[in-house]
């Protein structure tokens, strides 16, 4: 059996399986009793096709949108445009001058013309009643008053199924209807026949039984849809970051209405059709809504921001204009959501082996009633009655047939798939409460399998909560661990060398410094962000007056592979500054000059590079996470269009930033190695902050390797093969070698690998392990999108709770399946062994 349910079942994979095995096994399930409630929790393969026809139409109606601004562009310059547009006066009553279907033609069309017409940017927020800087107004009545000329940003789903719904599907079953119309002939012949009450004896019977099974198999399926439709509203919560009021917050993404203004950052996902109006170096990934992979730059000249597509690089605010069932990506997720989920693997083996019962159960069946009907033949021949038929023969016939139905009734596992699906429903329940969203059903089944956890340090293995603990600055380390120290700090060190680190800090970072809605200073990032700012407040920097005091003309996020962050500076009287930050040697490398003792400009001679290297060092080797400062002035000859440069930088300081480890996970990586549960620590930090680290919580043995990305990705496919399965730790490490690792360990060592990851550059390693599991917490929108599993509090251990419920899972299924065969194989065989020795079916057992 096993054999076969491997060559005809095993081509379903626990993600990305192809369309044609998915439609393969379908049909060699040919012995269904009831089709809605087999295949009810299985992929909806024609909404699918659906869906990807749209993006289809999408990709071509967005690229002829694309051709005919550019060629509107060059008609419209110089031209004099008049709009001839005028407002309905439900709109203008409203308060607005725009209505949502103008906006949208706009947007989705891609309609240059139309956006100069109605002013550009600025212009449409006027008419939308915002402002790009201080967003909307959230007094109840306006807010109601948007609602209800723009609509919601909600998608249409299917309406909630209610209970009746279930029972009525759980009649649709075939065995089920043929045993209703025995129970009707039954209880007809038997009242003609012997009459009232003790003819409708069997019939009856017959209808409690079939009654029974109908509301048990309902009730259980509408418990479990509730399950499902909770964990459905936890997958679709995002939040986003806006400004209304004039203070900045965070919204979830259902409350964005036409008129807001929001910030986007890399490995967000824009989150309403809108307009671009400032920001540095977006491109945006359109391929979920359009299927098209090249991204696409957007700027002032081409501002269109489509809904469902995701930031790939760079940061903007954006003005929402389309919401909800308005957007193509509303109407494309009306489709999706009826897609489903693809089957497990699990599942679908399952409905191969309730196949093959169901074969066996069917040939029993026919010969069951074969041998009962030959055995009144030769019962009536003995008699010499065999022309003679009575009410009582037909009777008896009925009742045989009942037999034989009721042997495919009980034979066929058909609840067995569903069990699969009940227990994973139940433990992705209780997993949500343990602080892990399952998106995928398939990696609860596959979680209880890994052998290998390749593990990010930051915020998974550490707490995440960062302090800026030691400074190195003009070539001496300065301990920060409180405010009265920081201002001796201040006054120890040159003042020039003060102001260029503070301006550094809050010019070059991707956090901010704002006014929360009780009017309190609340610090927005990353937590690396977060403790740099924190840092530069203590020092007494003013963050507002810093960013006035210059303009920034250009930035370059961080993103993992290049472990660096850069932006271009303005001043008033001229001249540019490019300030840059990142992994201390890479940024240390690119640096010919240091500021002295003195506050002063020196070059940077070889003792004092192996000075700060061995500063590096030291701050690792405290497990401190480190990075370096730098900075480049430039004159007047710098284009905003070139790149920034990678040499010639002046170092301001290198700070040490202490990440705690996390409370547990010192247990918890040990109840994974007595598991047989390989735990790997893949960081983009530094070698030794990460070997301090590892040693701590025990995934660093003395047994074990530790490498650094470049040094791995230069070694031999045969190199390789020895080394990995040494690594316990890989410092410095790019998404590409995070890739590699996961793929030797799947593909030549046949581990079953789950990999935790967060930034947007993590996708294709979440995407290639058996089971990618995204941060809640750190986790972009694309990492999110991309995992199977998202870890809700971002913590080690309960990486090592989703593997214990994934374990549990297999176990109960185990029994549960032991227990349905035994029961189903026991019931044949009496049914079909009392019927070839006695002739006459066993009443109790066959109803």
């Amino acid at each position: 059996m096993e054999s076969y349910l491997n060559e005809n079942f095993g081509e379903v994979k626990p993600k990305n399986s192809s369309e044609e095995a998915l439609e393969r096994w379908r049909k060699l399930c040919w012995i269904v009793k009831n089709r809605k409630r087999r295949f009810r929790f299985t992929a909806n393969l024609s909404k699918r096709f659906e869906a990807e026809a749209i993006r289809r139409s999408n990709q071509e109606k967005f690229r002829v949108a694309v051709l005919v601004s550019q060629a509107a562009l060059q008609f419209i310059h110089g031209l004099k445009l008049s709009s001839e547009y005028d407002a309905p006066e439900e709109v203008k009553a409203a308060g607005f001058e725009i209505c949502a279907d103008e906006l949208g033609s706009i947007v989705e069309g891609h309609d240059v013309k139309k956006l100069k017409i109605h002013g550009g940017v600025e212009n449409i927020a006027a008419k939308l009643s915002t402002s790009v800087i201080d967003g909307i107004h959230t007094s109840e009545h306006s807010i109601n008053d948007r609602k209800r000329i723009y609509g919601i940003n909600k998608f249409t789903e299917t309406p909630a199924r209610g209970f009746w719904i279930f029972v009525w599907e759980a009649l649709q079953d075939t065995t089920l209807m043929i045993l209703a119309i025995c129970a009707l002939i039954s209880l007809a012949v038997g009242i003609t026949v012997e009459g009232w009450p003790k003819g409708a004896y069997d019939g009856l019977g017959i209808v409690l039984s079939i009654l029974l099974v109908v509301f048990v198999t309902a009730t259980s399926d509408y418990k479990q849809s509730l399950q499902f439709r909770d964990l459905d509203k936890e997958k679709k919560k995002i939040t986003v970051q806006v400004t209304r009021d004039g203070l900045r917050q965070k919204i979830s993404i259902f409350d964005l209405l036409p008129g807001d203004i929001v910030h986007l950052a890399i490995g967000d996902q824009v989150p309403a059709d809108g307009l671009f109006i400032s920001g540095f170096s977006v491109l945006i990934n359109e391929s979920s809504l359009t299927g098209e992979s090249e991204p696409v730059n957007v700027n002032a000249a081409s501002p269109f921001l489509l809904s469902g597509t995701k930031v790939q690089d760079g940061s903007c605010k954006m003005l929402v204009t389309t919401v909800g069932m308005r957007t193509q990506w509303g109407k494309l997720m009306a489709t999706l959501s009826e897609g489903g989920d693809d089957e497990t693997p699990l599942q679908v083996k399952l409905n191969g082996v309730a196949t093959i019962i169901g074969k066996i159960g069917l040939f029993f069946a026919v010969v069951t009633f074969a041998v009962l009907v030959q055995g009144l033949f030769t019962h009536k021949l003995q008699e010499g009655t065999h022309w003679i038929w009575s009410g009582d023969d037909a009777m008896e016939m009925l009742e045989f047939f009942a037999v034989a139905v009721t042997i495919v009734v009980v034979a066929v596992p058909e609840g067995l798939p569903l069990a699969v699906t009940l227990s994973l429903a139940f433990a992705m329940k209780k997993m949500m409460n343990d602080k892990a969203l399952v998106r995928h059903l398939a990696a609860c089944e596959t979680m209880g399998s890994s052998t290998s956890i390749c593990s990010d340090k930051t915020g998974t293995l550490t707490s995440n909560h960062m302090t800026v603990v030691k400074i190195c600055i003009c070539e001496e380390i300065k301990e920060v661990s409180s405010s009265n120290k920081s201002n001796n700090f201040r006054s120890a060190v040159a003042e020039s060398a003060v102001k260029i680190l503070i301006q550094s800090i809050f010019n070059n970072t991707g956090g901010e410094v704002v006014n929360n809605k009780d009017n309190e200073i609340e610090i927005l990032g990353t937590p690396t962000e977060t403790a740099l700012l924190e840092f530069g407040l203590l020092l007494g920097g003013d963050f507002q007056a810093e960013r006035q005091a210059s303009k920034i003309v250009k930035v370059e996020p961080f993103n993992s592979a290049k472990k660096r962050m850069g932006v271009v500076i303005e001043f008033p009287e001229g001249g540019f500054r490019v300030h840059c930050k990142g992994a201390s040697e890479i940024i240390l490398a690119a640096c010919d000059k240091v500021i002295d003792l003195n506050g002063d400009v020196v070059p940077l001679d070889e003792p004092t590079t192996n000075y700060l290297k061995n500063i590096i060092e030291q701050f690792a080797s405290e497990a401190l996470r480190t990075l370096c400062l730098a900075y480049m002035d430039m004159g007047t000859d710098f284009s905003v269009d070139g790149p920034l440069p990678l040499k010639g930088y002046t170092c301001i300081g290198i700070v040490g930033i202490k990440d705690p480890v996390r409370p547990g996970v010192k247990e918890s990586v040990a109840i994974c190695k007595s598991a047989g549960i390989t735990v790997r620590m893949v960081t983009g930090d530094n070698i030794n902050t990460a070997k301090a680290i590892a040693k701590e919580i025990g995934i660093l043995t003395d047994n074990g390797i530790a490498i650094e990305g470049p040094e791995f990705r230069e070694k031999s496919e045969e190199e390789l093969v020895e080394l990995i399965p040494k690594i316990q730790v890989m410092a410095r490490s790019s998404p590409m070698d995070k890739h590699t690792l996961v793929k030797h360990l799947r593909t030549t060592f046949g581990e079953v690998v789950a990999v935790t990851g967060d930034g947007t550059n993590d996708a294709p390693a979440l995407h290639e392990a058996d089971i990618g599991l995204a941060m809640g917490i750190a986790g972009t929108e694309v990492a999110k999108e991309s995992a199977d599993v998202i870890i809700l509090d971002d913590n080690f251990s309960t990486i090592v709770t989703v593997a214990k419920w994934g374990r549990s899972v297999y176990i109960n299924i185990q029994k549960f399946v032991q227990f349905q065969l035994t029961v189903n194989v026991v019931a044949l065989i009496v049914n079909f062994s009392s019927a070839c020795l006695t002739g006459k079916s066993t009443r109790c057992l066959s109803l």
